[in-house]
């Protein structure tokens, strides 16, 4: 598919092309930047300056509610909206130009990496985590404050108020869990380094079950807008139009329950692996404000009781720790339910050997 073809397809037609100084300012303000941020990431001013100078960029007439920018790595160009201000060109050029700084292709010359998305040949992986990550980071370049919001019924605080908010909510919430550096390290870089650090905190399936939720949310919310933009051209309100709204309305609920799903499985899968780690008293204080803190990162429905019900909960367990430790009962107790378990798992392989007999392949049947 041409690249004529690609922008067709999504409702871009180019108007002009920026002029070279107008590049060159872009790319010599953010390459400035970009390195001030993020001095830790090895990048060169010098170096990065020439790369961003070489994109190409156009003003281009595009969809209403999609991306005011859109970068198309088959003509390694930038699109900005032909309504977006001259002097707001540089902001919006951020989130374009990391997406430049993170592809990888092959000999092809085909896409098969941005930053924490994975292009095979048959689905893309992570297309939502890598959106909300490099939202993150282009917020953090523009110092852009906090704010609280409200979409879908969902209230919290978020430095990305207009772009990916819901998806930009939860992967803070992954940021806070393994640290910020990580998360940017890797989607700066194009590593699997954040991800195999998620998933040794919490586990593989848990990484592969938000970021897949993540990536639903992202793709809802393109359909309603492509609903939307189809409502938006018919004239007379007929059975067509009621039918998109009232899948609109289901896209929306759909939407709640996986970010709220999504949430619950984030704060149980991390802190219930965090909580059987804690072997002293100095691991039960920095458990419990850490958990504490997690309350800033959560977005709240009305009747959500879910975070407080599970911080009440791992009170009264951490206090039963506590004790334990502070009176050196901890290991005796550790020790009795050690056994317990290699009783239990004794128990269950008896029952194996009686149902399915004792050949090695049956043994290895899971409990």
């Amino acid at each position: 598919m041409s690249v004529e073809t690609d922008l067709k397809k999504d409702g871009i037609e180019v108007i002009e092309t920026l002029n070279t100084l107008k590049i060159n300012s872009i790319a010599r303000n953010l390459s400035q930047k970009i390195c001030a941020t993020f001095p830790e990431y090895g990048f060169n001013q010098n170096d990065l300056f020439i790369r961003l100078s070489r994109l190409n960029m156009y003003r281009a007439k595009m969809p209403e509610g999609l991306a005011e920018a859109n970068y198309f790595y088959k003509n390694t160009s930038i699109y900005f909206n032909v309504h977006i201000a001259d002097e707001d060109l540089e902001e919006f050029a951020i989130h374009e130009c990391i997406h430049y700084i993170q592809e990888v292709k092959d000999k092809r010359n085909y896409l098969i990496r941005m930053g924490l998305c994975d292009y095979t040949e048959f689905k893309i992986y992570g297309l939502g985590l890598n959106e909300a990550a490099v939202q993150l980071i282009a917020s953090k370049i523009n110092a852009i404050p906090k704010e609280y919001v409200k979409y879908f019924g969902i209230s919290f605080e978020t430095t990305s108020p207009s772009y990916y908010p819901l998806e930009c909510c939860l992967v803070n919430q992954l940021a806070y869990i393994t640290g910020e550096d990580i998360l940017f390290e890797s989607t700066l870089k194009s590593n699997d380094n954040f991800k195999k650090v998620f998933s040794d905190l919490t586990s593989p399936k848990v990484f592969i079950a938000v970021q897949n939720a993540i990536d639903d949310i992202l793709y809802h919310e393109e359909d309603i807008i492509k609903m939307n933009n189809k409502i938006a051209q018919i004239d007379d309100r007929n059975k067509k139009v009621d039918g998109m709204i009232k899948k609109i309305d289901e896209l929306k609920n759909e939407i709640t329950l996986i970010f709220m799903r999504t949430q619950n499985l984030i704060i149980s899968s991390y802190f219930n692996t965090a909580f059987d780690k804690i072997s002293d008293l100095q691991g039960i204080e920095e458990y419990r404000k850490k958990l504490y803190a997690f309350r800033k990162f959560i977005g709240y429905t009305d009747g959500y009781t879910f975070f407080n019900d599970y911080y009440v909960a791992k009170m009264k367990e951490l206090e039963y720790k506590y004790n334990l430790l502070e009176n050196g009962q901890f290991e005796t107790a550790l020790k009795v339910v050690t056994k317990k378990e290699n009783v239990f798992i004794r128990v269950i392989k008896t029952l194996k050997k009686l149902i399915f007999g004792a050949s090695t392949e049956e043994e290895n049947i899971p409990f």
